[in-house]
């Protein structure tokens, strides 16, 4: 059976950069802060600082990502408490948190959440007619994982 999830027109964004992408995503947060005012913001540690400051609107502010910011978006994911995020990751540099990056974008692809991870794609995603109405996602089925014998 199907199970579906309404997104609200209003949607609850993470929005997460790591250090030598923050400047990129508070630019880029700040040519959108018309239609991102319009949404509930979420970020971990100082992308949500800085975001608050440039956009001068409230932003739910987590840990540091290596501190379980990123766990923490993660179970706002699997929880339904986030619609879509937005995640500037830097490609050319090691982190010591990979794991958990790498979780957070598995636990996105598992709970069918838009995902933008540079700015063409959050471009694309934000100027997107569905990210301004209500939308019925469609989860995908699990049934047979969650229902096995152990």
């Amino acid at each position: 059976m199907q199970q579906k999830k309404i997104l609200q027109a209003r949607k609850r964004i993470a929005l997460i950069a790591h250090d030598h992408k923050k400047a990129e995503l508070i630019e880029w947060a700040t040519y959108n802060k018309a239609v991102l005012a319009r949404h509930e913001l979420y970020a971990t540690g100082t992308t949500g600082q800085l975001v608050e400051q440039a956009l001068d609107v409230s932003v739910r502010k987590l840990l540091s990502g290596p501190l379980g910011g990123d766990q923490q978006i993660g179970a706002l994911v699997a929880t339904g408490g986030l619609d879509v995020i937005i995640f500037f990751w830097d490609p050319m540099e090691a982190l010591p948190h990979d794991p958990d990056i790498k979780a957070l974008l598995r636990l996105g692809v598992v709970w069918n959440i838009p995902m933008a991870s540079n700015r063409a794609s959050a471009d694309f995603l934000l100027t997107s007619p569905l990210m301004h109405q209500e939308y019925e996602a469609i989860l995908p089925d699990y049934s047979q994982y969650t229902s096995r014998k152990i």
